[in-house]
C-alpha cells in the first residue's frame, strides 16, 4: 500500500516508496494509487518523476483533462520541489547555487557534467543549504530550478560530494540518501495553494 496525504477528484499527493517506478507499469506508483483508492481502472497521470531508488512526496493527476494544467502548475515559479540529500563530504560553502551543463547517457543510465553545449546537453540549476554536518558528512536541503535526470546526484558527485549510498555516482553501496521532502504548488482546479512536507526516516 501507499500513503496518500491528500486526494480529490483532480489529483493525489502521495509518499512514494523506494523501489517503485514513477511512471505507469509493473511495480509502479500509479498501480499503488489505484489499489489504495480501490479503483483498479482509474486514470493516474504522471506529471513529474523520482528515480526508482528514491522516495518522497509526489503528486499525480486523476483526470486526463487536468494533467496538462497540473504539469504547468508544477512548472510555475510559484511552485517548489525540495529535497534532502546526505552528502559523503562537506561542501566548502554552507549554501550555494550550482549551475552545470548535463548530458544524460541513456545506454549507461548515467548523467555527466560536461563543459560545452552540444546535442543532448541541457543546463541544470539547483541551490542548497546545509542543514547540519556530522562525521564528515553534510545533510543539505536542495531546491531544484530544472528537472534533469539524476540532476542532484550528478551535480554533487561532480564536486566530489556523491550522495551517501549512491553506487552509480561513487557514494558507496545501497540506495542514494535523497528524499523529496517538500512540495508546493497551486491547485489547477480551485487555485488553492497546496503545501506538503514529510521528512525521511533517516532525517
Amino acid at each position: 500500500m501507499i500513503e496518500i496525504l491528500y486526494s480529490d477528484d483532480t489529483l493525489a499527493v502521495v509518499v512514494k516508496p523506494i523501489g517503485y517506478i514513477s511512471e505507469d507499469g509493473e511495480r509502479s506508483v500509479p498501480s499503488l494509487i489505484r489499489e489504495a483508492l480501490g479503483k483498479p481502472d482509474t486514470y493516474v497521470g504522471t506529471v513529474h518523476r523520482l528515480d526508482k531508488n528514491v522516495g518522497g512526496l509526489m503528486v499525480y493527476s486523476l483526470r486526463r483533462d487536468m494533467t496538462g494544467k497540473l504539469t504547468e502548475a508544477l512548472a510555475s515559479p510559484d511552485a517548489g520541489k525540495e529535497y534532502l540529500a546526505l552528502l559523503s563530504g562537506v561542501p566548502s560553502e554552507s549554501e550555494d547555487t550550482l549551475t552545470d551543463l548535463l548530458y544524460y547517457d541513456r545506454g549507461k543510465n548515467k548523467t555527466y557534467v560536461v563543459k560545452r553545449k552540444r546535442a543532448g546537453v541541457k543546463e541544470a540549476k539547483l541551490s542548497y543549504k546545509t542543514v547540519r554536518t556530522e562525521d564528515g558528512r553534510a545533510l543539505v536541503s536542495v531546491k531544484l530550478y530544472t528537472g534533469r535526470t539524476h540532476q542532484i546526484r550528478a551535480q554533487f558527485a561532480s564536486r566530489s560530494l556523491p550522495l551517501v549510498g549512491d553506487s552509480r555516482y561513487g557514494g558507496g553501496k545501497g540506495d542514494p540518501m535523497l528524499y523529496s521532502y517538500r512540495l508546493t504548488f497551486t491547485h489547477p482546479k480551485n487555485g488553492k495553494k497546496m503545501e506538503f512536507e514529510r521528512n525521511p526516516e533517516w532525517y
